[in-house]
């Protein structure tokens, strides 16, 4: 059974099993597979793809990176393997002490001001890119400016950012 030129048979079967086997989830890869799909129909529209079936593997490839590496950023403290990767990252034996909290809250909340008190088009282009992972020119399209205006606006939080760190970590 072929669906714009995917044989659904192989991608439900060998490709569907290859991601479950990389993401030890069979729900992500289902996920993964997806979201393969709809990036394929997007490209399909464009351009004639000759080998779709190859293509969607890349796709699906791609896809799957681009989870993990957002996954990536981000650990949870909530659960036992969260602190295990905190914990070996930040010594075998960490437990911050009072004094170490109070610092680093203060720190955050110096950084959050700074943040606050950016102009406004620039805290939303540096939180588009650096919070929420968008590219400067899907930050362009988003924004309706152009690619030079997000470039500028970026590089203004990051240096009033950087300056920043300088003052609060001497």
């Amino acid at each position: 059974m072929n669906w714009n030129r995917i044989d659904l048979r192989w991608a439900y079967t060998d490709l569907l099993l290859s991601l479950g086997r990389r993401t030890g989830c069979i729900q992500l890869a289902q996920d993964v597979l997806h979201d393969a799909f709809i990036r394929y129909l997007l490209a399909d529209r464009q351009t004639r793809i000759e080998q779709p079936n190859a293509y969607l593997r890349q796709v699906a490839q791609s896809v799957l990176i681009d989870h993990f590496r957002h996954t990536g950023r981000f650990c949870s403290l909530d659960e036992p393997e969260g602190l295990a990767v905190a914990n070996d990252s930040l010594g075998e034996n960490f437990a911050p002490s009072p004094e170490h909290l109070l610092e680093m809250r203060q720190r955050l909340e110096a950084l959050q001001r700074i943040i606050d008190h950016l102009p406004p088009r620039c805290r939303e282009v540096f939180w588009l890119a650096r919070i929420e992972g968008h590219k400067q020119t899907d930050i362009a399209r988003m924004l309706g400016v152009s690619l030079s205006a997000v470039e500028r606006h970026l590089i203004r939080a990051l240096l009033d950012l950087r300056n920043a760190k300088e003052m609060l970590m001497p």
